[in-house]
């Protein structure tokens, strides 16, 4: 593909190749060769084996656990981008790592989302395109370009699609989604409810009360994200108590650390989407299902290369 006689050039590292193979397949592109190596001693080597002179490249490389390699991976990328002479370099990172640490909350601690974002614009990048970031402030942390996705348009058409909405409730799993599924509700012309949660450490809630009436109706949390799933199983304990007859959730990145996978088969949900920001190739299973945000980051692509609009993507 090529406009006003710029080549786009798509490369990745090694944290999602299948999103990488998928992308390319909507473009109608080949992905050019990469050789990611790690070392004896854990270092990494980049290779690229295409000349980028003069072209317009994408990286694919959400940050995704192991959050460190992987995030070593593209700025060494970036790096040899920018010793390549690319007209242009883009850092598509789906998922967006250290999203999470975005404030100071106590003495003596880094903003972690700030330093990552330093270090990335410090190796060379012009511009970065990446999905549902954990806090829109984020994008204030670069001094070039951010376009940040919603998942939401890919959601919002698989639950008109897959679920019987005229008795459907959608659920912020907390009162900081409470705009998110605001969104859902108003697009779906469903209800909403809040999950009200007290949490004391990290990863651990002590307490979840809901606002709002699930009884005898499907009830469907939104999240942007499902870590440990701790929370978002107690979440789903909670709405069966109320006396939701279904229990589904949708969330942006599937990170699935530690038991999370148990905890979910385990669990009241009898359904679980996420995008595959992340790989989930080894996770998917009768409740944990995939879909696809290939297409929707395709599309944003092949709007950057053509220099057209992006914002007509956000629903």
């Amino acid at each position: 593909m090529s406009t006003n006689g710029r080549i786009l050039k798509i490369i990745d590292g090694s944290s999602n190749p299948l999103l990488t193979d998928n992308i390319c397949r909507q473009l109608g592109i080949e992905k050019s060769p990469t050789i990611v190596n790690t070392f004896s001693d854990g270092e990494s080597q980049i290779i690229i084996k295409e000349n980028m002179r003069g072209c317009d490249v994408f990286v694919i490389q959400p940050t995704s656990p192991p959050a460190n390699e992987h995030f070593m991976q593209l700025c060494l990328l970036l790096d040899a981008l920018k010793r390549s002479n690319c007209w242009r370099v883009t850092a598509v990172i789906p998922y967006y790592g250290y999203a999470r640490q975005d404030k100071k909350l106590q003495p003596r601690v880094p903003i972690s989302a700030k330093a990552v974002a330093d270090m990335i614009q410090s190796v060379g990048v012009d511009r970065i395109l990446t999905m549902d970031l954990h806090s829109n402030q984020i994008q204030g942390y670069f001094d070039c370009p951010v376009d940040n996705l919603f998942s939401s348009s890919i959601f919002i058409d698989h639950i008109k699609e897959t679920h019987d909405i005229s008795n459907t409730v959608i659920i912020s799993p907390d009162v900081g989604g409470v705009a998110r599924a605001v969104h859902y509700s108003k697009a779906l012309s469903t209800e909403t409810a809040i999950i009200h949660k007290t949490r004391y450490n990290p990863n651990e809630i002590s307490e979840m009360v809901l606002l709002g009436i699930v009884r005898d109706k499907t009830a469907i949390i939104i999240d942007d994200m499902i870590d440990t799933a701790g929370t978002l199983c107690k979440a789903a304990k909670v709405l069966k108590n109320a006396g939701a007859i279904k229990i589904i959730a949708y969330a942006s990145h599937g990170i699935f650390s530690g038991d999370a996978y148990h905890k979910i088969l385990n669990s009241n949900f009898n359904k679980i989407y996420v995008t595959d920001s992340i790989d989930q190739k080894v996770l998917q299973s009768e409740i944990i299902e995939v879909v696809s945000c290939s297409k929707l980051l395709a599309d944003a692509i092949s709007n950057i290369h053509k220099e057209t609009s992006v914002s007509c993507l956000f629903k």
